[in-house]
C-alpha cells in the first residue's frame, strides 16, 4: 500500500485550520479493481462510490471545526459559519482580513458570513454561493474547478495533478513512487517482476530471457526453446532444459562443434578386435581373412577353407588332394625306391631276404599333417607305436633326420610307444619332412632292425 497526500483548496478565515489529509489508496484484490484516493469499491455497485471520511475517520477534523464530506474528498469548515441558516437578504459585510497562519493555505475569494446570517453552505464572492473547488456558471448551477489544467494545483514538478470532485490529487505516474515529496523510479527488478532477466528503465521494466528460452506473452516469464525442431544435429537430438544435446549413432563419436558427427575408427581400439586385418567403414568396421580362409559367423576371426573339400583345387584324378591351414597341396602316387617296393599306397618295404635290404630300415611309412606358424609350445603334435611286438625285444623311438633347426624332439611315453614334441615356434609358411625312427632291439634272438615314419609338416603362414 502506498500512501500519498491529497491537496485540497481550504476556505479561509482567521479561525480556520489547514489540514492535511492522508487517504489510502484502496484496492480490492478479488476484483482488481483500482480506486483514486477517497473512493472505495462497491462490490454490489460494481463501482467506486465516495468514501464518507467524516464517518470513517475519528476525529476528522478537531477544535472548532466540522467535517464536510465532499465527492473525493472532504473539508473542515468553522461550526459558526456552517450552522447558521442562509438569509439571502442580508447584504454582504466588509470583506475580514485574514492573517497567515503557519501551514494554512488562505483563499481570498471566500468570504465568511457575518453571524446574523445563517447559510447552509459556505458562501463565496459573487451571487452564486459554491463550495471550496466549485465556480458559480451563469446559470446559477456549480461548476467543477479543474485545477490541473488552469494549473492552479500545487503538486510537485514531479508528480501528476489528477482533478476531482471538488479538488485535485497529487500523485506518480505508473512505475514511480512518493518520497520525501518527489516521485522516485520503482525498481520494479528488485522485486522479481521477471522470472530470470530483467533491466529496469525510467518507470517501467523490461524482460528477457536466457539463451534456450523465449518470452512468454505475459513479457514476465519464460518458456523453453525446442532447438531440435531446428534440427541443429547431424544424427539425433534430445532437447533439455534451456538447451539441447546431440548424440551420434553407433559407431560414430560427437565432433568438437558439439552438433555434426564424425566416423569412429574402431580399428585403431585393438590390434586384437580382428583375427588377421581390420578395415575401418563409415559407422564401423570389417575384418578380412587372407587367401585360403574365410571370415567366420562372429565376424572376426578366420578359418580355413577346405579346398580338397570344396573341389576348388587344381589337383588330377592321379593325385591326391591334401588340405593344410590356408592352402593345400596335390601329392603324387607313391613310388617306392628301389630296393623298395610299395606294399599299400603309403607304404614302402625292402624285404630282409634281400641283401640289399639289410642296412636300411624295413619299412617306410609316409604320414602328412599341418601345423599353425607360431603355435605355443612345448606341444604333442605326433605319435607313433610299434604294431608288432617279439618277446624280449624293447624298441628305441628317435628322430634320424629332418630336425636341423632342433624344434622338435622325441619322449617315449612307454616301451611300445612314444610322442613328438614341438619344443621351439616354428614360423611358416614352411614344409618340414621328419624321419622318426623306432629300432627294435632283441638280445634273445640277437636282431637289429628298424622301421621308417617319414613325416611331412605343412607349416602355415598365419597362426590361425
Amino acid at each position: 500500500m502506498l500512501f500519498e497526500i491529497r491537496s485540497f483548496r481550504s476556505c479561509s478565515s482567521a479561525r480556520m485550520l489547514a489540514a492535511l489529509v492522508f487517504i489510502l489508496l484502496c484496492i480490492q484484490p478479488g476484483h482488481g479493481q483500482s480506486c483514486t484516493e477517497g473512493f472505495a469499491y462497491d462490490r454490489r455497485a460494481r463501482q467506486c462510490v465516495d468514501v464518507d471520511e467524516c464517518r470513517v475517520l475519528p476525529d476528522a477534523c478537531r477544535g472548532d471545526m466540522r467535517c464536510v464530506n465532499q465527492n473525493g474528498g472532504y473539508l473542515c469548515l468553522p461550526r459558526t459559519l456552517y450552522n447558521q441558516p442562509f438569509r439571502p437578504e442580508t447584504p454582504a459585510l466588509p470583506e475580514p482580513a485574514y492573517p497567515d497562519t503557519s501551514g494554512v493555505f488562505s483563499d481570498p475569494s471566500f468570504i465568511p458570513a457575518a453571524r446574523s446570517v445563517e447559510p447552509s453552505y459556505p458562501r463565496v464572492r459573487g451571487t452564486a454561493q459554491c463550495v471550496l473547488g466549485y465556480s458559480a456558471a451563469e446559470d446559477g448551477t456549480c461548476n467543477d474547478i479543474d485545477e490541473c489544467e488552469t494549473n492552479s494545483h500545487h503538486c510537485n514538478p514531479t508528480q501528476v495533478c489528477i482533478n476531482t470532485a471538488g479538488g485535485y490529487t497529487c500523485s506518480c505516474s505508473e512505475g514511480y513512487w512518493l518520497i520525501g515529496g518527489q516521485c522516485q523510479d520503482i525498481d520494479e527488478c528488485r522485486y522479481g517482476y521477471c522470472q530470470q532477466l530483467c533491466a529496469n528503465v525510467p518507470g517501467s521494466y523490461s524482460c528477457s530471457c536466457n539463451p534456450g528460452f523465449i518470452l512468454n506473452p505475459d513479457s514476465r516469464t519464460c518458456q523453453d526453446v525446442d532447438e531440435c525442431e531446428d534440427e541443429p544435429c547431424s544424427h539425433g537430438c534430445f532437447n533439455t532444459y534451456g538447451s539441447f544435446m546431440c548424440n551420434c549413432d553407433e559407431g560414430f563419436e560427437l565432433a568438437s562443434d558439439g552438433t555434426s558427427c564424425i566416423d569412429l575408427d574402431e580399428c585403431s581400439f585393438s590390434e586384437f578386435l580382428c583375427q588377421h586385418r581390420c578395415v575401418n567403414t563409415p559407422g564401423s568396421f570389417s575384418c578380412i581373412c587372407p587367401p585360403g580362409y574365410y571370415v567366420y559367423e562372429d565376424g572376426r576371426s578366420c578359418e580355413d577353407i577346405n579346398e580338397c573339400d570344396t573341389g576348388n583345387n587344381t589337383c588330377t584324378t592321379a593325385q591326391v588332394c591334401f588340405n593344410f591351414q590356408g592352402g593345400y597341396t596335390c601329392l603324387d602316387a607313391l613310388q617306392c625306391r628301389p630296393p623298395y617296393i610299395e606294399v599299400t599306397d603309403n607304404q614302402c618295404m625292402c624285404s630282409a631276404e634281400n641283401p640289399a635290404c639289410r642296412e636300411k630300415p624295413f619299412t617306410i611309412l609316409y604320414r602328412h599333417m599341418d601345423l599353425s606358424s607360431g603355435r605355443s609350445v612345448p606341444a604333442d603334435i605326433f605319435q607313433m607305436q610299434a604294431t608288432t611286438r617279439y618277446p624280449g625285444a624293447f624298441y628305441i623311438f628317435q628322430i634320424k633326420s629332418g630336425n636341423d633347426g632342433r624344434e622338435f624332439y622325441m619322449r617315449q611315453t612307454s616301451n611300445v610307444s612314444a610322442t613328438l614334441i614341438l619344443s621351439r615356434p616354428i614360423t611358416g609358411p614352411k614344409e618340414v619332412v621328419l624321419d622318426l625312427e623306432m629300432v627294435t632291439v632283441n638280445n634273445v634272438i640277437n636282431f637289429r632292425g628298424s622301421s621308417i615314419i617319414r613325416l611331412t609338416i605343412f607349416v602355415s603362414e598365419h597362426p590361425f
